[in-house]
Order: structure tokens, then C-alpha cells, then sequence
């Protein structure tokens, strides 16, 4: 036998594609974190930042207008109320994670719904119905009814 006949067979990864894709994927999202930072996280982790934040802000706020008596009771009047929002809010995030995304989603819909009627009722309170031409600022209210414009008092 020859040298060509002899060669044992090659073994195959059955899982190179996914492999190498998975690497890509990888590099991809190392290069794309060292060039815009970490990814924002999801909805209940980005809650649970603000609610770290925010009793952090709280427990260091100091009024120069209260004594040092009355300071330390309103500091710890504070940390109870952040303590007890917090054990609160903390459980309902851990338990409910998909439901802060969601609702997250709904709020962004709802946001482009408002912006959308507002910006319709926009256009039409700053152009003049009939005359065509927009005249921004300027109040209809004050100039009464005009030449032929039925008024309806009933």
C-alpha cells in the first residue's frame, strides 16, 4: 500500500461552525464593550440601580437649617423608609424580572402614541384652517368669528 491509501481518517468537529461563530460572537462583543462600555441591563437591573441611587442621595442629604440633634434623626428616619422601600421593591424585581421588561416596552409604546397625537394636534393649532398660512403665536381667540363662519349658540 501506498502512503496515500494508508492515511487514517480525519476526525471531524461536528460543531466547527458553531464554534467559530460562537468566537466571532464573542470578539464582537468584547470590541463593541471596550468601544461603548458595558450594555445598559434589563429593565428590573436598571430598577435596582435606581433604587440604589437614589438611597444613596437620600442618606447623604444634610439641611444646614436643622441642628445636629435633629440631623440625626432625619438621617435615620431615612434610612429606615430607603431600608424598608428596598426590602419592598427587591423581591418583587427578583420574582418578576420579565415584568419590568415589559413593561418598559409598553411605556416606550406609549410614549411614541403621545408623542404622535401631540405632534398631529401640533400641526393643527399652529396652521389656520381655510387661509393656509401659519401664523405661529398669533391667537384666534381674540379676534372673533370670521366673514361668514357660523356660530352656534345652542
Amino acid at each position: 500500500m501506498s502512503d496515500a491509501t494508508e492515511r487514517e481518517p480525519r476526525e471531524v468537529d461536528a460543531d466547527a461552525w458553531e464554534t467559530a461563530c460562537a468566537e466571532d460572537l464573542a470578539e464582537e462583543k468584547a470590541r463593541r464593550r471596550a468601544q461603548y462600555g458595558p450594555p445598559p441591563g434589563s429593565a428590573a437591573e436598571e430598577l435596582k440601580k435606581l433604587v440604589d441611587a437614589v438611597s444613596e442621595k437620600l442618606s447623604g442629604l444634610q439641611s444646614p437649617l436643622l441642628g445636629a440633634v435633629a440631623q440625626g434623626a432625619v438621617e435615620q428616619t431615612v434610612k429606615q423608609v430607603v431600608q424598608q422601600a428596598k426590602a419592598v421593591v427587591e423581591p418583587v424585581i427578583e420574582r418578576n424580572p420579565d415584568v419590568f421588561d415589559h413593561l418598559a416596552a409598553a411605556g416606550s409604546e406609549l410614549l411614541a402614541a403621545y408623542r404622535s397625537a401631540v405632534e398631529g394636534q401640533e400641526s393643527r393649532w399652529t396652521r389656520r384652517e381655510g387661509t393656509g398660512d401659519a401664523t405661529p403665536g398669533q391667537d384666534r381667540r381674540d379676534e372673533g368669528p370670521a366673514a361668514g363662519e357660523h356660530i352656534d349658540l345652542d
